[in-house]
């Protein structure tokens, strides 16, 4: 018969959030950041590499740009291809696509928000100055604008007169300054359990992007201390909100090595089944795929070593068997991820995600969906718990450091025929 791993009473290995980890956390997730705009994000992320030996970049010809562990600095790297984390740069806001007046422009929007949400609604422009100097102004949404394809365009009067906005200069919703509170986490929890979220203007997928840095430093500093890992790389794309773009055109050019076996990192819809403080979820698939059953099991097989046992109590279980380390397996088909642009290129690809609130700024997404909202629809701050971000950091350096080459169902199937066929035999 199977044997379940025991749970343990051990904390979770990253159990606290530390101080350089939460203002990169929040620094990142608040910095603007567009399809095809993401230079700020990517700035943030030159300064961070700043300091850090043992990493190198390299760029592709569409702006993605891979940071990987030098195999020429620390151990040996363990046999086996690359093992890529992967997270999109950039999230849904405007882009200028004509100028009006000293006072109105057009915005064309990229991404994927119902059009509820933008009449009325407040926005922050980011502008250039002719110096490089980065200046901003307020508006606000006054209606639809002409462009329909490939992106629907709004009308947007700004607080003030200026003669500095540029075509191309991009704008994101006004929301408050990011911050980490302590409230009753969502979902089912009669016991009313308390836990810390972050709430800030860009979870999707900036959140993702941080725990997959955060993931490759500390892998990083265990192979410098003599450990030997994989070779670990993260992939950073350019305008997932608008179809993937960066992933095809890096998947199509074969800027990863065809061996390589990706995980692919998401914020995604938290839903009943999938709720907020529930674990980082190892994802089986999404809207349009289901993704490689393999690697997915393997990443499956790191989570359950780490928590010591599955992600969900089984028949002959009760809940207090259940680990103290969190995780969930889901197909969270809300929506699509790079995982599937991965797969369809034929690459060996997964995805983990982080359950999300406020989903593309959204708020009360299920009663704007349901035509129950009250009143009109307003964005709002997205929001995912810290101990999911948390654990999302641990299973990356826990693949990094051991990622089987299945999930093991073939050895289970074995050892069962050879332990229990007899039955079928009289």
């Amino acid at each position: 018969m199977t044997t379940t791993p025991q749970p343990s009473d051990a904390p979770a290995p990253g159990a606290t959030l530390d101080a350089p980890t939460r203002d990169l956390l929040l620094d990142i997730t608040s910095t603007p950041t567009a399809a095809g705009k993401e230079q700020r994000v990517i700035a943030k992320i030159e300064a961070w590499l700043r300091g850090r030996p043992g990493l190198v970049r390299r760029d592709d010809a569409h702006g993605n740009i891979e940071i990987a562990l030098d195999p020429d600095a620390g151990a040996p790297f363990r046999e086996g291809p690359p093992v890529y984390f992967t997270a999109h740069m950039d999230h849904p806001a405007f882009v200028v696509e004509r100028v009006v007046g000293p006072a109105t422009i057009e915005l064309a929007f990229r991404g994927g928000v119902m059009d509820d949400y933008f009449p009325d609604a407040r926005v922050v422009l980011h502008l250039r100055g002719g110096d490089g100097a980065r200046t901003t102004v307020g508006g606000v949404i006054t209606g639809r604008g002409d462009l329909t394809t490939p992106d629907k365009s709004w009308m947007c009067d700004l607080d003030e007169q200026t003669d500095s906005v540029q075509v191309g200069d991009f704008a994101t919703w006004e929301l408050p300054p990011a911050e980490i509170v302590e409230e009753v986490l969502a979902g089912d929890n009669p016991t009313g359990e308390r836990g810390a979220v972050l709430y800030t203007n860009a979870c999707d997928d900036l959140a993702a992007l941080v725990a997959a840095l955060v993931a490759l430093d500390r892998l990083r500093e265990k192979r410098g201390a003599g450990e030997r890992v994989h070779d670990t790389r993260v992939l950073l794309t350019r305008a997932e909100e608008i179809g993937f773009i960066g992933a095809i055109g890096a998947s199509r050019d074969g800027f990863m090595p065809r061996g390589a076996r990706i995980i692919a990192l998401e914020n995604s819809r938290s839903f009943e089944d999938s709720p907020i403080g529930g674990g980082p979820i190892v994802r089986v698939g999404d809207r349009v795929s289901v993704f490689s059953p393999g690697l997915t099991g393997a990443v499956a097989k790191v989570a359950e070593r780490i928590a010591g046992g599955p992600a969900s109590v089984r028949a002959n279980q009760k809940l207090s068997e259940l680990p103290t380390w969190r995780w969930q397996r889901k197909l969270m088909a809300g929506g699509a991820c790079e995982a599937s642009v991965f797969c369809h290129f034929g690459y060996e690809a997964t995805c983990v995600c982080l359950p999300l609130g406020n989903y593309h700024n959204m708020a009360n997404l299920t009663e704007a969906q349901a035509g129950t909202h009250e009143g009109p629809p307003r964005v709002g701050r997205e929001h995912v718990a810290v101990r999911d971000f948390l654990g999302m950091v641990d299973l990356l350096v826990g693949c990094g450091e051991d990622l089987p080459g299945t999930g093991g169902l073939g050895d289970r199937l074995e050892k069962l025929w050879a332990d229990r066929s007899g039955v079928l035999r009289g």
